[in-house]
């Protein structure tokens, strides 16, 4: 037994081996239409997205990151860059209903993104789409499907729930006021999970619901 343990040549101990990380391309695409006022995510969906970005940005290393804001079309907040201190700037400043643009628009934000990705070799390129998902202006399951021929990965956040919250409006008095329809009823967002799984799923990228007081982006990243 002895000869065969000499034989085996048995190690003990810890092995230190140092591996070079070159960095991904990543984009991360912030749904600021009206919808995301919604506070069924605290303290709203928007003011979550934001936290999540910033955190996000703040464990960064050697990755690039851009960042874009869509509501009815999709708008660069920030090229490709590796000066996180800028990008934790622009962020303070995204909030609903900052696009000049109203509806909701996923499509136009996944082509923006495929625009902004520089046609580098061996480099891995990742969008992370932060929305509720209610889709009215395109088809970004079709345009999922020409960033993943680029090798393009789009991983979805979901923010809000199944069930739905009534959108706040900017009010001037002190009780708040939510958004109705023609006929006085009650406008509720509801969070379109099928369509977030379907462009996910269509990259071979990941779908994630957001639930407060989670850091769902540490997770995905």
């Amino acid at each position: 037994a002895s000869i065969i343990v000499a034989y085996a040549n048995p190690l003990v101990g810890t092995k230190f081996e140092e591996v070079t990380r070159s960095g991904i391309d990543m984009i991360v695409a912030v749904d600021v239409s009206a919808s995301m006022r919604a506070e069924d995510i605290q303290p709203s969906r928007i003011s979550a997205a934001r936290k999540e970005l910033q955190n996000l940005i703040n464990n960064l290393k050697g990755d690039r990151i851009g960042i874009i804001v869509f509501s009815g079309d999709g708008y660069t907040q920030l090229p490709l860059t590796s000066d996180y201190s800028a990008a934790l700037m622009l962020t303070d400043v995204i909030d609903a209903g900052m696009a000049p643009t109203p509806g909701t628009a996923i499509g136009s934000a996944i082509e923006l993104a495929r625009a902004s990705f520089q046609k580098e070799e061996g480099k891995y390129k990742a969008m992370v789409i932060i929305t509720d998902g209610e889709n009215h202006e395109d088809d970004p399951v079709a345009a999922a499907k020409e960033a993943a021929d680029e090798g393009i990965v789009i991983h979805t956040i979901g923010m809000g729930s199944l069930e739905g919250a009534p959108i706040p409006q900017a009010s001037g008095g002190d009780r708040p006021s939510y958004k109705k329809d023609p006929d006085g009823s009650l406008i509720l967002s509801r969070l379109d999970a099928e369509t977030l799984k379907k462009v996910a799923a269509a990259t071979g990228g990941t779908f994630t619901q957001a639930h407060s007081g989670r850091d769902n982006l540490a997770t995905v990243f």
